[in-house]
C-alpha cells in the first residue's frame, strides 16, 4: 500500500491562502519560484500548494462561476480556512504573514533583496515588523494581485504609480481593514480624488462625480481626462474579491462630496 498523505495543519492552511490572496490567479502553477520556495519550507511539493491554492479559487464566488475546480477530498478543510479569514480579515491576515516571517528562518535564500512575496514584506530586523505593517502589506497585495497590477479606473499598469485603497476608509471600521472586497486598485491620481470624494461608484460599478468635480472650469487636460471625462465609465472588475456594494454604499454616503 501507498504511504497515507499527511493532512495539513492549519498553519499550512493559512499560508497557502494567504498566497491565493497576494497572487494573480493566472500565476498559481507549481512552477511558479514562490510556490517552489513557500512549499519546501512547508514541506510540501510544489504540485501540492499550487492545487492547494487552487482549492481557494474554487471556493471564490468569481471563480465559482468559471467552474474552477480544486482537489476532489480537500473541500472541507478549506472551507473552514476560508471562512475564518472572511469572519476576521485583519487577525489571519497578520496571523498568516507572521507565519511567513518564521518561514523565511528557515531557508538560507536571502529575501531581503528579492521583489518576492515571501520577501517583499520579510524584514530582516524583525522588531519593525508590527502588525499594522503586516495586515497593510497583506491588503496591498491582495487588492493589487487581484486588479492585475492595474487601476481600476484608467487601467495604467506602472506599479509603482498603484496604491490598494480602501473604500471604507482605515481608520472607520478594524473588521475591514484587510478585507480584499474593501479594495480597490487605484493609480495615485485617482487614490486621492476617491478618498478625498470626490468620485464614487453606484450599484453598477458606474464612475459617479460630485459637483466640484464637474464645475472645474478651465481645467488642465490632466484633470479633464482623469476626471471629468471618466464619468459614466465602468470599473475594471478584479478577477477575485469583486469589490463589496456595502462599502461602496457606505463610500457614497459618507465621503463623496454629491
Amino acid at each position: 500500500m501507498g504511504q497515507k498523505s499527511r493532512n495539513w495543519s492549519r498553519e499550512e492552511l493559512i499560508i497557502a491562502f494567504n498566497l491565493y490572496c497576494r497572487m494573480p490567479f493566472g500565476s498559481i502553477d507549481k512552477s511558479n519560484t514562490d510556490i517552489i520556495e513557500v512549499a519546501k519550507c512547508i514541506n510540501r511539493t510544489p504540485s501540492a500548494l499550487s492545487m492547494k491554492m487552487s482549492n481557494f479559487a474554487s471556493l471564490d464566488p468569481f471563480h465559482k462561476n468559471r467552474n474552477v475546480k480544486g482537489l476532489q477530498h480537500g473541500s472541507k478543510q478549506d472551507k473552514i480556512i476560508w471562512d475564518e479569514f472572511h469572519e476576521d480579515w485583519s487577525g489571519l491576515a497578520y496571523e498568516s504573514q507572521k507565519s511567513l516571517n518564521e518561514l523565511s528562518k528557515t531557508t538560507k535564500r536571502d529575501y531581503s533583496n528579492q521583489e518576492s512575496l515571501l520577501g517583499r514584506d520579510i524584514i530582516t530586523e524583525t522588531q519593525r515588523i508590527t502588525r499594522v505593517r503586516l495586515v497593510q502589506n497583506f491588503f496591498h497585495d491582495a487588492v493589487l494581485s487581484s486588479y492585475g497590477y492595474s487601476c481600476a479606473v484608467c487601467k495604467i499598469s506602472l506599479y509603482k504609480m498603484l496604491n490598494a485603497s480602501h473604500i471604507i476608509p482605515w481608520s472607520v471600521n478594524k473588521l475591514r481593514r484587510a478585507d480584499p472586497s474593501n479594495g480597490l486598485s487605484l493609480c495615485v491620481f485617482h487614490d486621492r480624488a476617491f478618498d478625498r470624494g470626490l468620485f464614487t461608484v453606484d450599484n453598477e460599478y458606474k464612475i459617479v462625480l460630485s459637483k466640484e468635480a464637474k464645475q472645474v472650469i478651465d481645467a488642465p487636460k490632466l484633470y479633464r481626462v482623469g476626471l471629468q471625462e471618466i464619468e459614466g465609465d465602468k470599473l475594471s472588475l478584479p478577477k477575485k474579491f469583486n469589490p463589496d456594494q456595502e462599502a461602496f454604499a457606505y463610500h457614497r454616503e459618507k465621503v463623496f462630496l454629491s
